[in-house]
């Protein structure tokens, strides 16, 4: 067997593999750096691949984004899919909701940090009312924590210390839930836990519009 000939190194390849990889933020500044400089090719190396790429510099951070049927031109349908969509459950999106809410108190106030942190604790209150059949704390803590490890592979969040008891909140979650989205979520996920106090049930199911 002939060893392959790979053509000369190319940086921008530490981009793409990042970003198939998943969200690149400014704070990984080797690929970063090498994402702005190369934009341009990475644009169109992944459009032939049916990906947008996403960039948001004032947030500081770069995603693929997968074209939808009505926004891909004619050919690009023949193409697999690269990523495969997966709808988040009630309780991650219950959690989403949570968690960019508290972005957006993070955002309105005039606070030093430079990242949003929530305490799994505070979490647990507001996760609670929306559970109005289950009494069990302990075991309402520990599905929350699932969710948020859950979420941790998405991206969104990223665990501060080894015990789960605080959390960032990352800016990704930020870019894939804007306001208006989650004011519409919010008013649904109330309605569901009303309902489901009343009925004595479990909520209905209630899940992000697109899918991660």
């Amino acid at each position: 067997m002939t060893d392959h000939e790979f053509p000369e190194f190319d940086e921008m390849g530490i981009a793409a593999v990042r970003l198939l990889q998943g969200v690149v933020y400014e704070d990984d500044a080797v690929a970063w750096d090498v994402l702005l400089s190369n934009e341009s090719r990475l644009e169109t190396w992944f459009s032939k691949v049916g990906l947008a790429l996403i960039i948001d510099r004032s947030e500081g951070l770069a995603y693929l984004k997968q074209l939808g049927d009505d926004e891909r031109s004619e050919g690009y349908e023949r193409l697999p899919r690269l990523f495969r969509k997966t709808p988040l459950t009630y309780a991650a999106t219950l959690l989403c909701v949570l968690l960019r809410d508290e972005y957006r108190q993070y955002e309105g106030e005039d606070v030093d940090n430079s990242i949003c942190v929530v305490e799994t604790a505070s979490l647990l209150d507001a996760w609670k009312p929306f559970f109005p059949g289950e009494s069990d704390e302990v075991q309402l803590r520990r599905s929350l924590v699932a969710e948020l490890n859950k979420l941790e592979k998405l991206k969104f969040v990223r665990k501060l210390g080894s015990d789960s008891a605080t959390w960032e909140v990352r800016k990704l979650l930020k870019a894939r839930l804007p306001l208006q989205e989650l004011e519409e979520l919010k008013d649904r996920m109330m309605e569901a836990a009303r309902t489901a106090k009343v009925t004595g049930g479990v909520p209905a199911h209630v899940a992000l519009s697109s899918s991660v």
